[in-house]
């Protein structure tokens, strides 16, 4: 595994597990501005509890033990993909600068909101690292490659073998009358 890696998962995961323990322990604080996108969000999805409050427990844990595996490298393409499913509705609901009156507030949620944007592009380019290692795509269509490759050459050995095994056999009948 690269340096790069090494040091660079564990910075990324550090800012979702100290948010996610945050949220996990103290969901009353965070709550209140989930709201605006919990409430719609559990209408859509019928699998998803009710409560404001325990959805940004679900969402808290979600981002600890993700941003634990992906700091350790355990799992670091699901811990990525799974963190970043919790960033997108807690960016939203979170810095809505949009809705901010005051300018100074307003920047400064712009500044939170590109913010987390950033950080959910890196964790899209993780979510998408293999660590140097084939992915599961490209190691399914070598295989598929190496196997018409070997029909190939196993038709072609067929072909090559059936000729002269028919010529002797026809050799054969006509000795053997």
């Amino acid at each position: 595994m690269s340096l790069l890696r090494v040091a660079g998962r564990p910075m990324l995961a550090s800012m979702f597990i100290a948010g996610g323990l945050h949220s996990y322990r103290r969901p009353q604080d965070v709550a209140p501005a989930a709201e605006p996108v919990v409430r719609p969000l559990t209408e859509r999805v019928s699998a998803l509890p009710d409560g404001t409050e325990q959805l940004v427990k679900i969402s808290g844990a979600v981002q600890v033990v993700g941003g634990v595996l992906l700091g350790i490298g355990r799992f670091p393409r699901l811990s990525a993909l799974a963190i970043a499913a919790t960033v997108v509705p807690t960016t939203l609901a979170a810095h809505r600068f949009w809705e901010a009156e005051d300018p100074g507030e307003r920047a400064q949620q712009r500044i939170q909101f590109l913010k987390n944007l950033s950080m959910l592009g890196g964790l899209l380019i993780a979510a998408d690292d293999t660590g140097s290692a084939p992915s599961v795509l490209w190691r399914g269509r070598h295989a598929a490659h190496e196997l018409r490759r070997d029909a190939r050459l196993v038709r072609r050995s067929v072909r090559a073998t059936a000729r002269p095994a028919t010529a002797a056999g026809s050799v054969r009948a006509k000795l053997a009358h």
